[in-house]
């Protein structure tokens, strides 16, 4: 046998070697897709996941049109600046800005805040209307006339004390879907899931307005109300 022929050894039929390569490319192809998939809902996924393992878990729940409704009937007659606290898609902040209101929306969800402004632009309401990613606990809310909530059960206590030491006198409270605890609401509207209960903050402060709301300040920092020093530090607080 001649000596080419013993070195040579045996040879891969061309359609095997050709099968082998295009097994290997599908299978890196494949790879790929899955894993492209998963980083794609995992990032789509996590904004809406990462508030359900907060301590306080304020859901997406969308607003129903009548809520909407309700929600204006008692802005009417109201100015102001305003602001929806967990703005979701952000139907209650574009309805406000349709109605002549500066609104502003906070959500810790960056893909609603991000399709809430599209949605504010489609609307032709994006110069009034405003969109941030945030926590609601680390937003002070003293700037807003009008303050719109769509909470839960859980949040409602902490939030209560909050806007009671937070908001000016002539401000309101819409709250949705769930009434504040201890407040009576001045003006209720609907029925059902579609209820809205707004409460006036003078009407909770009683005759001493600010005052009253500056005492309730300073025993929650644990100050005396009576000097001069002392307020200085109350508004240093604020």
């Amino acid at each position: 046998m001649p000596e080419e022929e013993r070195q040579a050894g045996p040879v891969l039929p061309t359609s095997l070697e050709s099968d082998s390569s295009k097994r290997s490319s599908w299978g890196f192809l494949v790879t790929g897709v899955v894993g492209g998939a998963l980083l794609t809902v995992y990032a789509v996924a996590t904004p809406f996941i990462t508030p359900a393992l907060r301590k306080v878990c304020l859901p997406f729940v969308p607003a129903t049109s009548k809520q909407v409704e309700n929600v204006v009937k008692m802005l009417r007659h109201r100015r102001g600046p305003l602001v929806d606290i967990g703005s979701g898609d952000g139907r209650i902040v574009i309805a406000a800005a349709k109605e002549g209101f500066p609104a502003v929306g906070y959500e810790l969800n960056p893909w609603l805040v991000w399709y809430s402004r599209y949605r504010a632009w489609r609307a032709g309401v994006h110069g009034s209307a405003k969109f941030y990613i945030s926590d609601l606990w680390k937003v002070t809310f003293a700037q807003y006339s009008n303050v719109v909530i769509f909470g839960v059960p859980q949040m409602m206590p902490q939030l209560e004390k909050k806007l009671e030491l937070e908001l000016e006198d002539g401000a309101r409270v819409i709250a949705c879907r769930f009434p504040f605890p201890r407040w009576t609401p001045d003006h209720t509207t609907g029925e059902g899931i579609d209820t809205v209960w707004a409460y006036d903050m003078s009407a909770r402060r009683g005759r001493g307005g600010r005052l009253n709301r500056e005492k309730n300040l300073s025993e929650t920092v644990g100050l005396p109300a009576s000097s001069s020093e002392t307020q200085s530090k109350l508004l240093d607080v604020e």
